[in-house]
């Protein structure tokens, strides 16, 4: 039976509890197999995040608002002396199993992110696994770390996949998280979560910004993370008012950053900024530029194939900037609130992000609104699908409850309500188990 004899197990204890279940149960043949009994686990947790505004401005240096949720992801790694990778990562809470096994001296060298990102992308079955074998590449390269072992891990995520709640993020940090502790590595939080964005971009071959893993490390319970993505600087923590909540409604159309939509969306944009360093050197990220600034400098310079890519982080970062002004003001205005979601969604919609299903979700919430006690929605993170966030009062479950019945009852997609918040992995540190 495994217990805890190192570390704190009482923050967000309850999903802690189930993984211990999971480890001690029996028959629970996936852990046997993998974990030598005689050998203590090192175990991390990592939460999803919801968008709340900011989205794909991360990447033009945007200020963005991220809610870590309440849903997370552990990483349970115990060393072995084979310097072999074998990983499991359980799913849907269920005895079945997805496995990867690795020699770690495919990495020695260590080699090439294009040769490691074809090892992984050549073998559909092991595609996810690059999300957890590339900490330990990218700790070899950008750390120098030479690991003479190699280790057994075990991923237990309710984090769920293709929803746009950056299930990627957590893993990558609870892996990044439990190998350092785990490999004896000193790495502060903005750095792990820098490094953990080389994983996504370098070995995985997703271009994401980093506000992901800045909030999987970061998050702090039932509070906005205000990060300013220059590349990553916290700027506050942000409690949300007590008459407020904030909720998450799964589209059910899979969302993900590798996309052709977002990927050719984020190149114009970075069109835009090269002509626009052109007309001003020392423009570093497009986010510095006020919209009256861009309106009477750049606009009409701009053709239009990558004028709105341009101008949506621009506009982005000002809606995000007000956002956090009307809640930092005694009498919130929560019409004005929900419009700024409005708009930014609008302006997703404008990029070709939006999908089918996510704007029948934010016009559902358009049409209980405010009387019903919910004042905005839009579509997070990358878009093309995924999830809605949604700001609604402290007594708005109903509604929220009504918008995804709707739903259901035109989509036949039953939407998974988030609901919830948890702290990132710095406030969870890692736990030292034995059996």
């Amino acid at each position: 039976m495994y217990r805890v004899v190192h570390g704190n197990p009482t923050v967000d204890a309850q999903d802690f509890i189930d993984l211990v279940n999971h480890l001690n149960a029996h028959p629970f043949a996936p852990a046997r197999e993998l974990f030598n009994a005689k050998s203590d686990l090192i175990v991390s947790r990592a939460p999803g995040r919801l968008d709340v505004m900011g989205g794909i401005a991360d990447y033009s240096g945007s200020h963005v608002l991220e809610f870590p949720i309440a849903e997370a992801t552990f990483a349970a790694v115990q060393l072995n002396a084979e310097r072999q990778l074998n990983i499991v990562s359980l799913l849907d809470d269920e005895p079945r199993h997805s496995s990867f096994t690795m020699s770690m001296s495919v990495f020695d060298g260590p080699v090439q992110y294009e040769t490691a990102r074809e090892f992984f992308q050549q073998n559909r079955a092991g595609r996810w696994a690059a999300y957890v074998a590339g900490v330990f590449l990218v700790l070899m390269r950008e750390r120098n770390v030479n690991f003479t072992s190699g280790a057994n891990i075990l991923i237990s995520s309710r984090v769920p996949p293709g929803k746009g709640v950056s299930s990627s993020a957590a893993l990558e940090v609870a892996v990044m998280q439990a190998v350092a502790a785990a490999f004896d590595i000193s790495i502060e939080g903005r750095e792990q979560a820098l490094l953990c964005q080389k994983v996504e971009n370098l070995v995985v071959g997703a271009p994401c910004g980093v506000m992901d893993q800045m909030t999987a490390v970061f998050g702090e319970r039932d509070k906005l993370l205000l990060l300013l993505c220059q590349p990553a600087e916290i700027k506050r923590m942000i409690t949300l008012p007590p008459q407020l909540m904030l909720w998450g409604i799964d589209s059910g159309i899979r969302h993900s950053v590798g996309g052709g939509d977002y990927g050719a969306v984020r190149a114009r944009t970075f069109m835009g900024l090269e002509i626009i360093r052109g007309m001003n050197p020392g423009t570093d990220y497009l986010a510095t530029i006020s919209p009256a600034e861009f309106e009477s400098k750049y606009l009409l310079q701009l053709r239009e194939a990558v004028r709105m890519p341009t101008a949506h982080p621009i506009y982005e970062n000002a809606r995000v900037q007000r956002f956090v002004e009307l809640l930092d003001q005694p009498e919130l205005r929560f019409d004005e609130l929900g419009e700024l979601m409005y708009e930014s969604h609008r302006s997703y919609t404008a990029l070709g992000l939006n999908s089918a299903g996510t704007d029948l979700l934010v016009d559902l919430v358009r049409k209980q609104g405010p009387s019903a006690g919910l004042f905005g929605a839009k579509i997070t993170g990358g878009g093309s699908g995924g999830t809605v966030a949604v700001l609604g009062s402290n007594t708005s479950r109903a509604a929220v409850e009504r918008v995804a019945a709707s739903y259901a009852d035109e989509t036949g997609h039953q939407p998974y309500i988030f609901n919830g918040s948890s702290s990132g992995s710095l406030a969870f540190r890692h736990l030292r188990l034995s059996a």
